[in-house]
């Protein structure tokens, strides 16, 4: 029920009440005595102050509860070179002989990764070139090892 009308409610019930009370002991009745009119009063009063009692009450709703942000999951980074030399891909490259080293460096460019001159050295070109083919093969994580960078590098050759 809207608010208005439970208070307009309350209030005639009480009304109700208090009028009961003050003229029932008031008014004669022919075959009724003062403890028959009494306990008339009493029962009125008891069903009227039950309905005030038990009316319902609009209560706030319970707050909802909402779970904590999960705790960020710590990745460990990718390790940090201070040269392309040092790196796995560059063991690895460094490791095939010249002829072999030119021989992957055109593969890479006649797949449009290398732009840079033929020349078996591994600079910043061949890595960027190596780096990207990896990534397009899905063989990403095989350059995190010397072993990994040998089979991409392998693949390439035969």
């Amino acid at each position: 029920m809207l608010p208005t009308v439970i208070t307009a409610k309350s209030h005639l019930i009480a009304a109700v009440a208090a009028l009961s009370i003050t003229a029932l002991p008031a008014t004669q009745a022919n075959a009724w005595g003062d403890k028959e009119q009494g306990f008339l009063a009493g029962v009125v009063t008891t069903i009227i102050v039950d309905s005030l009692i038990t009316k319902k009450k609009t209560v706030a709703p319970a707050p909802v509860y909402t779970a904590p942000a999960p705790a960020p999951v710590y990745v460990d980074p990718a390790p940090v070179y201070t040269s392309l030399s040092s790196t796995p891909a560059a063991r690895a490259f460094n490791s095939y002989t010249r002829a072999e080293r030119k021989a992957i460096q055109r593969k890479l460019k006649s797949w449009g990764y290398y732009h840079g001159a033929v020349d078996g050295s591994f600079g910043r070109g061949t890595y960027n070139a190596v780096v990207s083919y990896a990534a397009d093969e899905g063989a990403s994580s095989s350059l995190k090892s010397t072993a990994g960078a040998y089979g991409l590098y392998d693949g390439m050759l035969y």
